[in-house]
């Protein structure tokens, strides 16, 4: 009866610092809410689950870790992290975070970070079932507060974050193609394709999918030759390039310049979705690391982007 109690009270305190802090919330996810979606194409974790855990572990960004070291996710810094770090107290005296140049960098390293096998389980899980991932990462031990899960839903509930795989880029960095992602009417089947967004990687002008495409459809939504996107991409035929890829319009980088030197290989990835990624040549990829072109990347292999 007690524990009832006390957890009534814990929740009813959190709704009074989520009132009083209204206004920095709805800043805050109006400000990153497209990193959330972001992520969500990429990664295919819910953006509802990733704006709710910033909110929550950057307090809004105006935490320690936020405001000083671009860390929005209390990621600790881990035996694998080659990166800057910042300090500070919480499970022990002087705990290690890890830092980063930007935001951006922050919200990427969550989801690499939840890529991992401990969370596994939690992309059974569908993206709008929020209440589901935010137990599922409470019971992988994501945080020590018995409280996580409840919080996380309470937040997302309150401030409507499910309906964020709904909502269309607004962020003037990313802008869409020709409106509505260019209405064309898919004879076969007689539907609309709506499929990119355009942006900038590494300095170089591309497209980010939202749905499985092909280059000829690409090409075509484009007004591109195939044969320039085959080039600027690292391709030699036509082929169905997956939800969550960079499609560029101008020839890649021979290095990545904007963050990270290192990336380590993630189940599933390639020598070529991995220089797709960083907007980097795939054979400049190989050229970095010291590696016969043509080799296949392996899982928890380390590689350098410049």
């Amino acid at each position: 009866m007690k524990k009832t109690v006390l957890f009534i009270l814990l929740l009813s305190v959190s709704s009074i610092i989520f009132a009083q802090n209204n206004s920095k919330f709805n800043a805050y996810i109006a400000k990153y809410r497209e990193l959330a979606i972001r992520e969500q194409y990429l990664y295919g974790i819910p953006a509802s689950i990733t704006m709710a855990q910033g909110l929550l572990e950057s307090a809004a960004g105006e935490s320690m870790l936020a405001t000083k070291g671009n860390n929005h996710f209390g990621i600790k810094c881990g035996a694998n992290w080659t990166g800057k770090t910042i300090n500070k107290d919480d499970d022990n005296i002087q705990d290690c975070f890890r830092k980063y140049l930007k935001v951006e960098e922050s919200y990427t390293d969550h989801s690499l970070f939840l890529k991992r096998p401990r969370y596994a389980f939690l992309f059974d899980y569908p993206l709008d079932d929020y209440k589901s991932w935010a137990e599922g990462l409470k019971r992988a031990g994501y945080a020590t507060d018995p409280n996580y899960a409840a919080k996380l839903i309470k937040i997302i509930e309150d401030y409507k974050l499910n309906a964020l795989v709904y909502q269309k880029p607004e962020q003037k960095s990313v802008t869409t193609v020709e409106e509505n992602y260019t209405a064309k009417q898919n004879n076969d089947k007689g539907t609309v394709v709506k499929f990119m967004i355009k942006q900038e990687n590494n300095g170089i002008r591309c497209y980010l999918l939202r749905k499985d495409a092909t280059i000829a459809e690409i090409a075509d939504v484009l007004g591109k030759s195939e044969k320039s996107l085959l080039r600027h991409n690292d391709l030699f035929e036509d082929r169905t390039l997956k939800a969550g890829t960079f499609v560029y319009i101008a020839k890649k980088a021979n290095s990545f310049q904007r963050g990270s030197s290192k990336h380590v290989v993630a189940e599933g990835e390639s020598m070529h979705s991995i220089s797709q990624k960083y907007g980097i040549t795939l054979k400049s990829l190989y050229k970095i690391n010291g590696i016969t072109y043509g080799a296949v990347a392996v899982t928890g292999q380390t590689l350098f982007l410049r």
